[in-house]
């Protein structure tokens, strides 16, 4: 039954790529200013979005690390498996984000970058996830996951930084489009198909997410318990 779910699950999720795909470059209407261009806005608004759920996971589970690390050091463990899956995953979605961006950029702007607030708050952001990462590739020793726990409280704490840096543009002056949603009287998408397109896209990319991060949780519990197996065997020995 589990592999059969998981299967559906999949299937689901493909079915999802696939049909977002569908209404964002065949159902979702030209744009008269920006021509087909704009449709990569359809894969990088919704990936934008659903990337602040997997750093909200990771945070949490680093959180629960430091809380329960000495109490509870199996249940800190299942908290650090979180916390990496989560930043793994955020990590691919903010790439594709800082990809995704400039290729419209370099059309819209003639650039392909420039360092206003919501660029660079979001290439911080990565490097600080990055760093992340590396720390626990190739760190070692007993406090690496206190350590890299810290480090993913500290870059979590540039996400709002990230979302709310296009909502002072009178303080501080961007080139970044106002967010599509809640971005103030100006924003908003007009056109019902648009909506749809940008919503479906959104339940895809964030079906994906869960699979990869459960996939992930799992891969690293394994992992620990392998460890942890090898750390008993050398104690006995």
């Amino acid at each position: 039954m589990k592999k059969l779910a998981i299967g559906v699950y999949v299937l689901i999720t493909l079915a999802l790529m696939v049909w977002g795909y569908y209404q964002a470059i065949y159902v979702a209407p030209l744009d008269e200013k920006q021509g087909e261009i704009y449709r990569i806005f359809f894969y990088h608004v919704p990936i934008a979005m659903v990337s602040s759920v997997f750093f909200a996971v990771s945070l949490a589970g680093s959180i629960g690390y430091l809380a329960y690390r000495y109490s509870r050091p199996e249940r800190a463990q299942i908290f650090d498996a979180w916390a990496l899956a989560g930043a793994e995953v955020a990590v691919v979605y903010c790439t594709i984000i800082l990809v995704t961006g400039p290729i419209w950029g370099r059309r819209a702007w003639g650039m392909w970058w420039t360092w206003d607030a919501r660029l660079t708050t979001t290439l911080v952001l990565w490097l600080i996830y990055m760093s992340y990462l590396l720390l626990r590739r190739f760190a070692a020793g007993p406090q690496m996951q206190t350590v890299a726990a810290v480090l993913n409280i500290f870059g979590a704490l540039d996400t709002p930084i990230v979302y709310f840096s296009t909502h002072f543009q009178k303080v501080i002056p961007t080139q970044h489009p106002a967010p599509v949603f809640g971005g103030g009287p100006d924003s908003g998408v007009k056109d019902p198909r648009m909506l749809a397109a940008w919503g479906w896209n959104i339940l895809a990319w964030l079906a994906w997410g869960l699979l990869i991060l459960a996939l992930r949780y799992h891969v690293e519990r394994k992992q620990q318990k392998i460890a942890a197996a090898e750390a008993q065997r050398a104690l006995e020995a």
